[in-house]
């Protein structure tokens, strides 16, 4: 049996400790928000918070996290206020949004660790790979994020999840649609 921390509740696993993280958070523990990607640790479509570090889920095993704290998209924010979230809406970084997991959590662990990064740091940080081509706004958020968690700048917050369209339009004006 392998126990270790998933988004601040402990969890036994009792499948194969050989088994690749990603699959027992989606498999076993429905956390679906960690995307398969590529599988051989390249994308970063997997990547979750481990410890501080961000990892590929995907290349670590569970039987080798045995003790460790991890933590997931859904264990970042369900109401999306956190830092990195709230920039990546703001600066409107989704296109298909299938890697956007994997880079927010990658993007939060810089932010840990680094207050203020320039762009050359986030370049050199955030190695997750994005079909769309979103990299110049990704810059740009992650320089927003980590301007908004030293508390240089605030961003209004997202219409909460689940929200109806037409009671997102009276939260944010901007998502009326034209009539």
């Amino acid at each position: 049996m392998t126990r270790f921390t998933v988004n601040n509740q402990p969890v036994q696993y009792r499948i194969d400790p050989n088994t690749p993280l990603l699959w027992a958070l989606r498999d076993a523990s429905n956390l679906t928000g960690t995307k398969y990607g590529c599988g051989t640790g390249d994308c970063g479509a997997c990547t979750v918070d481990i410890d501080g570090e961000a990892v590929r889920s995907c290349q670590r095993t569970i039987g080798a996290i045995e003790g460790s704290y991890v933590t997931t998209i859904e264990g970042l924010s369900r109401d999306r206020t956190h830092p990195v979230q709230m920039a990546f809406l703001d600066k409107n970084v989704t296109q298909c949004g299938f890697c956007i997991p994997g880079i927010i959590m990658a993007a939060s662990a810089l932010l840990k660790k680094n207050r203020n990064p320039s762009e050359d740091d986030i370049r050199a940080g955030i190695t997750n790979l994005c079909r769309c081509g979103i990299y110049p706004r990704l810059v740009e958020a992650i320089l927003l994020a980590a301007s908004v968690q030293r508390g240089d700048e605030t961003i209004a917050a997202p219409p909460r999840p689940a929200i109806t369209p037409a009671d997102a339009a009276r939260e944010v004006p901007a998502l009326t649609p034209p009539r």
